[in-house]
C-alpha cells in the first residue's frame, strides 16, 4: 500500500469538541448514485480504498475514484477545486498532496490541499492548492 496518510491531513477540528474529516461528494451502492450530504471518509484501507461512513449512518469499504458520474458499485468520489475554480475528482491522496483528474476525464495533476468547511469557503482559495470539503461529525 505504501505510506498511509497521516490522519492529520485526513481531519480537521474547527469547533472545540467536533471533529471534521475529507467529505464525500458521491457514493454508489445498489446500482445507484447517491450524493453524500452525510457521508465522510472514516480510515484509509489501502491507497485507493477507504472505510465510508455514508448518509445513512451505515460503514462500508469503498474503492476511490475519479469520474464525476460513477458506474461500478462500492465506489466514491471526491471533489477538488483548484484555485482557478476548475472542478476535479481526485484520484490518490498522498500526505499532503493530491493526483487528480479534471472533469473532462483528460486533464491530470498534482497539488497541495487544504480542508475546507463548505463549497462556499472555495471562494477565499489558497494559491496553487486544491480546496476539499469536510464534514462534521
Amino acid at each position: 500500500m505504501g505510506r498511509p496518510i497521516k490522519k492529520s491531513r485526513m481531519l480537521s477540528d474547527f469547533n472545540p469538541g467536533s471533529t471534521a474529516t475529507l467529505a464525500v461528494t458521491t457514493y454508489r451502492t445498489g446500482d445507484s448514485n447517491v450524493t453524500g450530504t452525510g457521508s465522510y471518509i472514516v480510515s484509509q484501507r489501502s491507497s485507493r480504498s477507504f472505510k465510508i461512513h455514508l448518509n445513512d449512518s451505515s460503514e462500508t469499504v469503498m474503492k476511490l475514484v475519479a469520474k464525476a458520474t460513477l458506474t461500478d458499485n462500492d465506489t466514491f468520489n471526491v471533489k477538488v477545486i483548484l484555485d482557478d475554480s476548475t472542478v476535479a475528482y481526485v484520484e490518490k491522496f498522498y500526505n499532503g498532496t493530491i493526483h487528480y483528474v479534471q472533469s473532462d476525464g483528460t486533464t491530470t495533476g498534482t497539488v497541495p490541499y487544504t480542508l475546507q468547511t463548505s463549497e462556499s469557503a472555495d471562494e477565499g482559495q489558497v494559491s496553487n492548492k486544491g480546496n476539499i470539503d469536510i464534514r462534521t461529525h
